[in-house]
C-alpha cells in the first residue's frame, strides 16, 4: 500500500513523542518532550488543546477509571486536565537526576512497560521497567543511552525493546506474570536509514517503528522482515499509534528538534503532528491498573 502521511496539527514540537489514541475520548494524546506540553487532539473537528506540563513529559497513557497518566521527568503522575494539576503516583529513578523517562505502553494485563534515558543521550544509564500494583520494578534489561518502547504483541506474548543509538530493535518473551525471556536482535537498522524510534504493533503483530533523522516509517513482520516504508516530508518521525473508529488512521509525532534554520526551512511542517491511512488496524489500548 501507498502512503501519504500529511501534517494535522500544526504543534512544532521540539520533540513530540508518546502518542496515544484514547477511545473513550475520541481523541490522540501526545507530548513534547522539550516543550514541556501535553497535547490533545480530537479527530472529529480537528481540534487542539495543550496544557503546561511542570517536568520534561515522556508519554500519556489511559488508566481504568477515566484516569490519565503522564511520566514526567522523576516520576509517573495522575494529570487532570479539567485543573492542569499533576500528582505524583510513583518515583522513577530519583537517584538519577540526569536521567528522563522517554517511552511507555500498557500489555493486555494492565501492566505499565516504561523506559528510561540519559537526558544528554550520551551515558548508558537508560533502563526499562514494569509498573504493576504500584511498584516500579527493573525489567532486568541491559542499560543504554536511549531506550524506546517498549510494544508489546497483540496476545500479549512477545516484548519489543529499542536501544535508539545502537540502531537495534529486540524481542523478548513475555510470560503472564510479567517476567521477560532473553532478548534476541528482531531488526537492525541499516546506516545512513536513521535511528530507530518508538515502536507500535498493529493487529497482525507487524511493528511499526518511527526513524528519526530518517525521513520514514517501517513496517516490520513478526519474524523481523521489513515489508513496508511511509516516507514523510521532514526527517524526524518518533512514533506512531492507531486510531480512529477502526483503527486505521495512524498518527505520527514528529520533531524539529536538531534541525539547523536551513532543514526547518526545508522542513516546514518538522513537530507537526501528521495522518496517513493503513489496511491494517492497530489495537486498543489496555487501560493501565492503578492502584
Amino acid at each position: 500500500m501507498g502512503y501519504d502521511p500529511v501534517s494535522v496539527a500544526p504543534v512544532g514540537a521540539t520533540l513530540g513523542e508518546g502518542p496515544v489514541w484514547i477511545a473513550r475520548d475520541q481523541a490522540l494524546w501526545f507530548v513534547d518532550i522539550k516543550g514541556r506540553r501535553i497535547h490533545r487532539f480530537d479527530q472529529e473537528g480537528g481540534h487542539l488543546r495543550s496544557w503546561d506540563a511542570p517536568a520534561q513529559p515522556g508519554w500519556v497513557l489511559p488508566a481504568e477509571g477515566g484516569d490519565l497518566l503522564i511520566g514526567l521527568q522523576g516520576g509517573i503522575h495522575r494529570f487532570d486536565p479539567g485543573t492542569g494539576r499533576f500528582t505524583m503516583i510513583a518515583q522513577v529513578e530519583a537517584d538519577r537526576p540526569g536521567n528522563r523517562l522517554n517511552d511507555a505502553c500498557t500489555d493486555p494485563e494492565g501492566r505499565i512497560w516504561l523506559g528510561s534515558m540519559d537526558d544528554g543521550e550520551r551515558a548508558e544509564t537508560g533502563r526499562f521497567y514494569r509498573f504493576e500494583d504500584g511498584r516500579v520494578t527493573d525489567a532486568g534489561l541491559p542499560p543504554v543511552s536511549i531506550t524506546n518502547g517498549p510494544a508489546v504483541s497483540p496476545d500479549g506474548r512477545l516484548f519489543y525493546h529499542v536501544d535508539t543509538l545502537g540502531r537495534t530493535i529486540h524481542v523478548c518473551d513475555l510470560s503472564q506474570d510479567g517476567t521477560l525471556g532473553p532478548s534476541r536482535l528482531f531488526a537492525r537498522i541499516e546506516d545512513g536509514a536513521g535511528y530507530p524510534d518508538g515502536p507500535t504493533v498493529d493487529g497482525e503483530g507487524h511493528v511499526w517503528i518511527g526513524l528519526f533523522a530518517g525521513w520514514a516509517a517501517r513496517r516490520y513482520a513478526p519474524d523481523g522482515r521489513l515489508v513496508e516504508t511511509a516516507r514523510f516530508p521532514t526527517a524526524n518521525i518518533t512514533k506512531l499509534a492507531f486510531g480512529g473508529a477502526d483503527l486505521r488512521t495512524v498518527y505520527a509525532t514528529t520533531a524539529a528538534k536538531d534541525l539547523d534554520a536551513a532543514a526547518r526551512d526545508a522542513q516546514p511542517d518538522a513537530g507537526n503532528l501528521f495522518s496517513f491511512r493503513a489496511d491494517v488496524p492497530g489495537v486498543p489500548v489496555t487501560p493501565a491498573k492503578v492502584p
